[in-house]
């Protein structure tokens, strides 16, 4: 049986989908761990990566595809990754050039760190009246 999927659901999938595939990528353009407060990477595309940034976002995207099935969960990870990531912009607004003094950032992953963190609480509080699970309809005698 096919079941409409909540606007979490849908989230959690696309932007699991996404995030690994751009962190597995990414490592294509730069796999070095620089740290400390000038840290550095390579432009990836129009964005500034290293692999620390690669494994958050690996992480993120495996996170979503475990968790995109259940209504439930797919709610909290797009709540949860909207919290993070909206953290993670305004640190990378604030400084400028990197997050947590492991992960460089430009602008560019500012606007896309921004954009994932409204996707998801949009997505997230439109599916707060789906959370729950449809509980299977009892079957006739």
């Amino acid at each position: 049986m096919t079941r409409d999927r909540t606007s979490a659901q849908r989230y959690a999938l696309s932007f699991g989908i996404m995030l690994l595939v751009v962190g597995i990528l990414g490592f294509i353009a730069d796999s070095s761990f620089g740290t400390g407060s000038d840290v550095d990477g390579s432009d990836f595309i129009i964005f500034e990566v290293n692999g620390w940034h690669h494994i958050v976002h690996i992480l993120s995207g495996l996170l979503g595809l475990a968790l995109w099935r259940r209504r439930d969960t797919a709610r909290a990870y797009a709540l949860g990754l909207s919290a993070v990531y909206l953290v993670v912009t305004i640190w990378g607004f604030i400084t400028g050039d990197q997050v947590l003094w492991l992960i460089p950032v430009d602008t560019a992953d500012n606007i896309f760190h921004l954009v994932i963190a409204a996707a998801g609480l949009a997505a997230g509080l439109s599916s707060r009246d789906d959370a729950a699970e449809p509980r299977a309809a009892p079957r006739a005698a």
